[in-house]
């Protein structure tokens, strides 16, 4: 993957940590970040299935689920599902929040349910299934902000910024080099077993006391800034559900594995914090007038929280 997503080795880590995880990703960034090529690097290493769905403000649930298609009266039954494209094991919704609140709802049924119920009945989704949706954080006119509840239900909120100037050097060179007629090595995908495989040896890596209650004590530091810093105080205003605590330990763990390593240490738990929380995190009015964003104060609370 990293030969293809140049000068951004930290989404490349956190979308495999997705992966491994079993979660879901909104992934913000500027156009032209490489968040579309991020994905579809990802699925054509690993032996899977990929749609996009380009969300806009005329697109409809059944455009996302699939719906019920009428056969004739000759026909054995006279109705078929015809499956959407949130049938697939990779799906990029590109700027979920393009369209309205009633088509998002469908796309996150599918994340957290694992399943979509079209004319009463319900079909599955596949083993291995990852959304990841992107946002433009710049251009919000005309679009439809997820609601603080629908936000919550991804595991990580991932931020792409601009790469260096040698890493943008050689993404040129790339780019020129696949319009070129020059053929590309072949890659061997990834079978999906191995990911299965991953995720249960993630399942042992173990998690201390200590460390439990050190993600615990992350957590409702936000609930209850006023005993760590004023500042904090100030800047909170809702902090996050048991739902990040959750997501914490299972993405620690997750880095952990990566990484070698057979138990969870306190850098595991700061290193993948802020993905898990800047999402869930809502900033107070006096925050956003002084410019304070949820990084920042991710920061304060890592500084101020002490591993028991």
């Amino acid at each position: 993957m990293s030969r293809s997503i140049i000068g951004q080795e930290q989404v490349v880590e956190r979308l495999l940590v997705g992966l491994l995880a079993n979660g879901n990703l909104l992934v913000e960034g500027l156009p032209g970040l490489a968040k579309t090529r991020a994905i579809k690097a990802l699925s054509n290493n690993l032996e899977a299935d990929f749609s996009r769905i380009q969300f806009t403000p005329d697109l409809l649930p059944a455009d996302i689920t699939g719906s019920e298609i009428y056969l004739g009266e000759e026909a054995a039954n006279r109705f078929e599902f015809r499956r959407g494209p949130i049938f697939a094991n990779l799906v990029l919704a590109d700027e979920i929040n393009r369209a309205p609140a009633k088509v998002q709802s469908a796309l996150l049924e599918a994340m957290e349910e694992r399943q979509v119920t079209v004319a009463g009945n319900t079909h599955k989704m596949a083993d291995l299934f990852m959304v990841m949706a992107t946002q433009n954080p710049i251009e919000q006119e005309g679009t439809y902000p997820l609601p603080e509840a629908q936000m919550d239900r991804f595991l990580m909120h991932i931020n792409i910024t601009y790469p260096d100037d040698a890493s943008e050097q050689k993404i040129i060179r790339l780019v020129r080099g696949e319009r070129s007629n020059n053929p590309r090595e072949s890659i061997q995908p990834v079978p999906q077993q191995a990911i299965f495989d991953a995720r249960a040896e993630i399942q042992d890596i173990e998690v201390s006391d200590a460390m439990e209650k050190y993600m615990v004590a992350l957590i409702a530091a936000t609930r209850r800034p006023a005993e760590f810093s004023k500042d904090l105080a100030q800047w909170i205003q809702v902090g996050g559900s048991p739902r990040t605590s959750l997501a914490l330990d299972q993405v620690s763990r997750t880095h952990a594995w990566m990484f070698g390593q057979k138990v969870v240490s306190p850098d595991d738990i700061r290193a993948i914090v802020h993905d898990c929380l800047r999402h869930r995190l809502i900033l107070s009015y006096e925050a956003n007038a002084e410019g304070i964003s949820a990084d920042q104060v991710i920061d304060q609370l890592v500084k101020l929280v002490a591993v028991a």
